[in-house]
């Protein structure tokens, strides 16, 4: 009986305590130097301060070892880039001293590299960028389950479910309110919540309204002065109405400082805990650990896009940000060719290791969030940074498609003497398209598909100087080559892709198009249906159009694959424009070459003939709506900001059963209609395309561009019924993704004479997005990224030519997550709607 009523003693005492223990307010508070990278310092101040302060709270972890837990010293990195920084400048011994203090939680790191303003950043370069801490991952056996964006004041719609699909389960933001146009930041509707995407993955992110400045709750150095924050989340009515939650998080100490080195944290922490308060000083990740345990079950999931805002001031430098993208799109391909090479050559990668992993970080770099350009650095010295971490991509990317291309012609077999020459497609489907392979004469030659063994249409054109042989190649196998032989004579003579009439109209079976001076397109009148015209003038502006008034149109180019006209003006800027039609192609391609410095917002009118129009648009690892969330979008309809809206791929208008897709390679923003800070124009059928220019005035942003004087800047255009986003989304990678046209030499044969495909999808809104060797080396097999584009869940069968041995399901920085079904050597999985998958795959 005694041992009856002394358990239930104990149950009851442990019972109590536990009470006790959750009715105590805990309060979290994490130290950090907020990082404003080439803003409060350039590159040596900050590789130092990074040095110098990791060193200094490694050191007072130690001193603080046998102290209570929740008084031991704990840092937060903002970004992976403090890691690299100091695995290239410190002993092994001394990094490994790093990585325990990150396995036991006294020292945090995230997943981006710094702290970026990823809105209008590319999907994959989100990823590329943090490849980095992935590696880490796998060689350290270390996780890294947190991912920031803070200070800026806007956060896109797609961003979450590309950090969960890294391994990310949390994040949090802090604003500064300062060079912002952002409403109500005082005044949000959650405060900590679960982050979704429109694939249903959740990451828990504390987000607070900015109740006083940014050096409180809700600003991006909340614990500025910890002992104050601490006073204010006890005492503030409006804090505690808003925030019922007694485990609280108090995140970030440096605001601007270069470096932050003190013991305030640890002191705050002793004197500010008393019996009803726990203050701990935090890895973050301990707050989110707790709160979810004991609220999360309780939490809402919400999923909006808030805009835009300091991102934009890349256009700013528009042309030097354009190639940083056309350099990511290339890497698809050159990606794809590295692959296949490197199942023949295993070696191919080992001596361009270094400078892939400097390309990698530099995409997690570029976006960095200081492009307002107004800190301590030189508004030169940051746009020469930005010049010099684009150009390291730019390099990479281009020797290593040069050299995978050029390899991969010794693979092929070939026989006879003739010159020949693959084509190659890195997408997941096959496709017909132009391709152009160098030439050094113009002589009369024929094309053969040694394939089919027929002849295919062929022409010389000439390109930024360079004469090219351009042919159709039809039916180019899924992420593979055909193969076409180069002969003597002129051949076939093939009618031309289209007709010229009046000097600036061009035709085809789907279109007949009526081009100004300017390069604007006045008239697309779509012939399948029913003549029906796509040109509206809208604000004085129609398609294509930079404004402007002249020019003259001449035909450039014109043969069996495709016409061009070039229309060149010099009012108001200096413009060469060129309108492509391709045979059997309902793809009408636009190539602009601003000639010229400028110095103001310079925009693209797309004005489309559709009545209530409906915008779809790729954002940040997302397709969304542009409408407001209680009109049925994925905006939301308070603290954003809705002029200027991400356009990666694609943007598509469209009403019930008419639209156009437009196809966008080079800018990054669009504005609808008359949409300004705060009013999204949802009714005006007009797409401005962002050409470039400091959209905030003349304080924020790189002035003049630079100094930069050409801007390319490419567009698509393809009508249709009713919007589909996967067509859309295919129609504007092929735009974007030429063909590669290469000589084939067969000194090392591994791959076949006439064709080849090496990846198969079976379904086909699961388009593949990235075939890479893995970074660890392709003895690790190959990864493979897909995208479905359905809004419902799949199941689909991808296949590889030499036969998959088995598969690992992995986050998209590569880590391994959990194994994957392989049958008859294909894996098959199930997909998620709108999900973004990774996979790791082992060949024969």
């Amino acid at each position: 009986m005694r041992n009856i009523i002394s358990r239930l003693f104990i149950l009851l005492l442990i019972t109590f305590v536990a009470q006790e223990v959750l009715a105590q307010k805990r309060v979290y508070i994490a130290p950090d130097d907020h990082t404003d990278y080439m803003w409060r310092g350039n590159e040596q101040q900050y590789q130092d301060a990074f040095l110098s302060m990791t060193d200094y709270y490694l050191n007072q972890m130690d001193a603080t070892a046998g102290s209570p837990s929740p008084y031991q010293a704990r840092w937060n990195a903002d970004g992976s880039f403090w890691m690299w920084i100091y695995q290239k400048n410190r002993t092994q011994a001394q990094f490994q001293r790093l990585i325990n203090r990150i396995k036991d939680g006294h020292f945090s790191m995230p997943l981006n590299a710094l702290v970026l303003s990823n809105g209008g950043t590319p999907a994959e370069a989100v990823l590329r960028g943090m490849l980095y801490p992935g590696m880490i991952e796998r060689e350290y056996n270390v996780d890294f389950p947190i991912a920031i964006a803070m200070e800026n004041q806007t956060m896109p719609y797609g961003l979450s479910s590309l950090w969960a699909g890294s391994g990310a389960q949390y994040s949090w933001k802090g604003v500064c309110n300062c060079a912002s146009h952002v409403p109500h930041l005082g005044n949000r509707e959650r405060e900590t919540y679960y982050m979704s995407g429109r694939d249903g993955s959740k990451i828990l992110m504390k987000w607070n309204s900015l109740y006083q400045t940014h050096n409180s709750i809700g600003g991006y150095a909340e614990g500025r002065d910890p002992s104050a924050t601490i006073d204010f989340v006890e005492s503030n009515a409006m804090f505690k109405s808003r925030y019922p939650f007694p485990i609280i998080g108090i995140f970030g100490k440096g605001e601007d400082d270069l470096v932050t080195i003190d013991n305030i944290f640890v002191v705050a922490a002793k004197n500010k805990s008393n019996a009803n308060r726990q203050v701990i000083v935090s890895n973050q990740l301990d707050f989110f650990k707790d709160f979810e345990a004991n609220h999360g079950a309780d939490l809402e999931t919400h999923a909006a896009s808030y805009g835009n805002e300091w991102e934009l001031y890349s256009a700013s430098m528009s042309e030097v940000s354009a190639r940083v993208k056309r350099a990511l799109e290339k890497l698809r391909s050159a990606d794809a060719m590295a692959t296949l090479v490197s199942l023949q050559n295993p070696g191919f990668m080992s001596s361009r290791i270094a400078a892939r992993d400097k390309a990698m970080l530099n995409f997690g770099l570029y976006y960095e969030h200081n492009w307002t350009a107004d800190g301590r650095v030189t508004r030169a010295a940051r746009a020469d940074w930005q010049r010099k971490i684009e150009g390291e991509i730019t390099s990479y990317v281009n020797t290593l498609h040069n050299d995978a291309k050029n390899q991969l012609g010794t693979m092929i077999a070939k026989s006879g003497a003739n010159t020949r020459f693959y084509v190659f497609n890195s997408l997941s489907w096959v496709r017909t398209d132009y391709a152009d392979f160098p030439m050094t004469t113009k002589n009369a030659v024929h094309v053969v598909d040694l394939t089919t063994g027929q002849e295919v249409p062929s022409q010389y054109v000439t390109i930024e100087g360079k004469n090219r042989l351009r042919i159709l190649a039809s039916d180019v196998p899924s992420v593979g080559y055909k193969v076409y032989e180069i002969r003597s004579g002129a051949g076939t003579a093939f009618a031309n892709a289209a007709t010229v009439s009046g000097g600036n109209i061009i035709e085809n079976d789907f279109y007949r198009v009526t081009v100004s001076g300017t390069g604007a397109i006045t008239s697309l009148v779509d012939k399948m249906r029913g003549n029906r015209q796509f040109v509206r003038n809208v604000n004085g502006l129609k398609i294509n159009d930079l404004g402007g008034v002249g020019g003259s149109v001449v035909v450039e180019n014109a043969g069996p694959v495709s016409v061009t006209l070039r229309a060149t003006s010099v009012n108001p800027y200096s413009l060469v424009s060129r309108i492509t039609l391709i045979r059997d192609s309902d793809r009408i391609e636009i190539q602009n070459n601003i000639q010229q410095n400028f110095g103001e917002v310079l925009t693209w009118g797309y004005s489309f003939n559709i009545d209530a129009p409906n915008v779809w648009h790729e954002e940040v690892g997302a397709v969304i709506r542009a409408k407001l969330l209680p009109k049925g979008g994925h905006y939301s309809a308070t603290n954003a900001r809705y002029d200027w809206l991400t356009v990666n791929h694609f943007a598509d208008m469209s009403a019930a059963n008419v639209g156009v897709t437009l196809s966008n390679a080079d800018a990054y923003y669009m504005k609808m209609g008359n949409s300004t800070h705060t009013l999204l124009d949802t009714t005006t059928p007009q797409l401005n395309i962002l050409a470039g220019g400091q959209v905030d005035g003349p304080n924020l942003g790189i002035p003049n561009q630079d100094g930069d004087s050409n801007f390319l800047q490419r567009f698509a255009l393809q009508t249709h019924g009713a919007f589909n986003q996967t067509t859309a989304m295919k129609f504007s990678l092929e735009h974007q993704n030429p063909l590669v046209a290469s000589t084939v030499t067969g000194t090392d044969p591994a791959y076949g004479e006439t064709d080849y495909s090496f990846l198969t999808v079976s379904d086909p809104d699961v388009l593949l997005w990235a075939l890479k060797p893995a970074e660890d080396g392709i003895d690790h097999g190959i990864i493979a990224r897909v995208w479905n584009q359905a809004d419902a869940a799949r199941n689909y069968t991808l296949s590889l030519a030499p036969g998959i041995v088995a598969a690992k399901k992995a986050s998209h920085i590569e880590t391994d997550i959990a194994a994957a079904t392989v049958v008859n050597g294909n894996l098959s999985a199930p997909i998620a709607k709108n999900q973004i998958q990774t996979h790791r795959l082992l060949v024969q």
